[in-house]
């Protein structure tokens, strides 16, 4: 089962509060906080439309570009040790450093 909810390529995380007996939802593809709720699932399904397009809305309204899919390129911060490890392990695979964190998260993402 996913707590992750879908629409227009935006993707909300949801948990539930027993203590306000709703479901709380955040929009996680963006910079910035774009909350949403509802008591049902078909409530919070809309709640989560009203904030994306709230949110589309509002960026062509100021002229900024909306977040949008993942680039395929952030900083991830190591211990000096592990960027050694993992540098040495790609060199003697023959293959980039980049091509081995991927091939990582991969083989990781697969256990799930």
């Amino acid at each position: 089962m996913s707590n992750l909810m879908e629409y227009k390529g935006y993707h909300g995380k949801v948990e539930y509060s027993g203590d306000e007996k709703l479901f709380v939802g955040r929009v996680i593809d963006i910079d910035g906080t774009i909350t949403f709720t509802g008591a049902s699932v078909d409530e919070l399904q809309r709640a989560m439309h009203n904030a994306v397009d709230g949110y589309l809305e509002w960026c062509q309204q100021i002229g900024r570009q909306p977040a949008r899919e993942y680039k395929g390129s952030f900083n991830v911060r190591i211990s000096s040790e592990l960027h050694r490890d993992a540098a040495i392990t790609a060199a003697e695979r023959g293959i980039t450093l980049n091509q081995f964190v991927a091939e990582a998260i991969r083989e990781k993402l697969q256990r799930f």
